[in-house]
């Protein structure tokens, strides 16, 4: 039976009580409903993209009295206006098709397990070399999986080698969602849901023949398309096969919409110098700490605000919510993304971090603590490498010193939130660092100091002075670190008598 997007119930949510349901798009209206439930948590993030986008299509809010006047859903209206939406969002079947070419493609169908992002690639395949992340482990999908999966791939498609293009954010982008902490489904999708005029279902991409990029100069910049498109993007030209209900292969061919000058509103941008293209921000592996924040999280300083900028949704969300009656719950932002080493995937990120109420001084105070406690990691990379020598160990080690910083960084934020005098919270930042910092040298490179040749000794010693001296201010790059915190240098001990 074929699949409309629309018109029929595909979705899987997590109700509040625990238990599930299966809903239509137009349904999310229904207070009780929590969050997407599908299997994986890449597409649970790809379904809120996709519901907002939707929203976004059919009936967005106007300005900021229209978004702040419906904050409350109207399930008759949201219904209708999605229904004008229905021709363009089948699956299978005849005539336009779900972010599908517009006519059948030509070619051997792919595995269906080539839309999700972490499967074995081609050459991964012949080369018996997915030993991590078997082939095959899709070997068909229903209906509402293979959509999911569709739209996942064609948000964030990674580079995928000749000609087939990466998303219009690059592959693996970082995804950032207001979360305002209320629990329920429509106020997460409506917090993110930007301003604009509802359109017809003909400004879709795959309503019409794609727009290829084997020609010099055929990108597509937003001038060439509508502003939802930022949302049902279609770098990637493919068909899904399908056969007794379930998609059983994918044809792609290269060179699908290469798209060029775009910015989407659920994505930080960062410039590589003032003046320079913005260019989306992506995932680090690992664990997103308090290092990651600036320009996602937290706004940047205001001497360099051009180089980066957090998501619009959640430059847009403090405006939004200034007048509203009663004060948020919990307002986090949801933080996720696959982190990609070029067609590789390494790690996907899933963090909810707060979405803080600071402005003036200890807003500043708080983004020179990160760019402080930067300075600080890198002046211990550079004392360990005596120790440590250069590569995946030294990197660790900085990698621990972060982590082991986590606690202290939320203690300072807190104080900064009770108003506690930023000039002490930096100084107590410092002193934490510090202390870590020595912790990990010490543990790392005195023990069997006495057993290593004299130079080597003789250069650990150094780094050990030359670390502490950074730390006390005495020289760069801790002044830096110290004129960002605007503390002085402690005092020597000459100084002092």
């Amino acid at each position: 039976m074929p699949l409309n997007l629309i018109a029929d119930r595909w979705i899987p949510i997590r109700r509040s009580d625990g238990t599930a349901s299966v809903i239509r798009p137009d349904e999310i209206a229904d207070p009780g409903l929590a969050f997407p439930d599908w299997p994986r948590p890449d597409l649970n993030i790809a379904c809120l993209e996709l519901l907002i986008g939707m929203v976004l299509l059919a009936d967005p809010p106007a300005d900021l009295h229209d978004w702040q006047a419906r904050r409350a859903p109207d399930p008759e209206r949201l219904r209708t206006a999605l229904a004008r939406l229905a021709p363009a969002f089948n699956l299978t079947g005849e005539g336009p098709l779900f972010l599908q070419d517009l006519d059948p493609l030509d070619g051997e169908p792919n595995p269906p397990d080539m839309l999700f992002i972490d499967s074995a690639g081609g050459n991964t395949a012949r080369n018996n070399a997915d030993l991590m992340v078997r082939r095959n482990r899709y070997p068909d999908l229903d209906l509402p999986l293979a959509a999911m999966a569709l739209y996942l791939l064609q948000a964030h498609a990674p580079s995928g080698g000749a000609g087939n293009r990466t998303s219009m954010r690059g592959g693996g982008p970082l995804v950032s969602l207001v979360d305002p902490g209320t629990g329920r489904l429509w106020d997460l999708i409506w917090a993110n849901v930007p301003y604009g005029k509802p359109a017809a279902p003909d400004v879709l991409p795959w309503m019409k023949p794609t727009r290829t990029s084997q020609a010099k100069g055929s990108e597509t910049y937003p001038q060439h398309g509508h502003p939802a498109e930022a949302f049902f993007g279609m770098p990637r030209r493919l068909r899904l096969v399908s056969e007794a209900g379930r998609v059983t292969g994918v044809v792609q061919r290269p060179y699908g919409t290469n798209y060029a000058g775009w910015v989407h509103p659920l994505t930080p941008y960062y410039k590589l110098k003032a003046g320079a293209e913005p260019l989306p921000m992506h995932p680090r592996a690992g664990v997103f700490g308090y290092r990651n924040w600036l320009g996602v999280v937290l706004a940047m300083p205001e001497e360099r605000v051009e180089l980066g900028q957090r998501a619009k949704a959640v430059e847009e969300y403090g405006d939004r919510c200034r007048h509203l009656p009663e004060p948020l719950p919990d307002p986090r932002i949801i933080v996720a993304g696959w982190s990609m080493d070029n067609m590789k995937p390494r790690d996907f990120i899933l963090s909810r971090q707060p979405l803080l109420p600071l402005d003036g001084e200890a807003a500043l105070t708080l983004a020179a603590m990160i760019e402080a406690a930067e300075i600080f990691g890198s002046a211990l990379r550079g004392a360990l490498k005596p120790v440590a020598g250069e590569g995946t160990a030294l990197d660790a080690l900085r990698e621990a010193f972060f982590i082991d910083t986590q606690s202290a960084f939320d203690a300072g934020v807190d104080a900064l939130l009770r108003g506690e005098p930023p000039v002490e919270v930096a100084g107590a930042w410092v002193r934490a660092l510090e202390r870590v910092a020595l912790r990990i040298f010490e543990r790392e490179a005195l023990p069997g100091l006495d057993q290593r040749k004299a130079e080597e000794m003789e250069a650990i010693i150094a780094a050990y002075d030359g670390l502490r001296a950074v730390f006390a201010g005495w020289r760069r790059p801790g002044s830096d670190a110290y004129v960002r915190l605007e503390l002085k240098p402690r005092q020597k001990k000459k100084e002092a008598a």
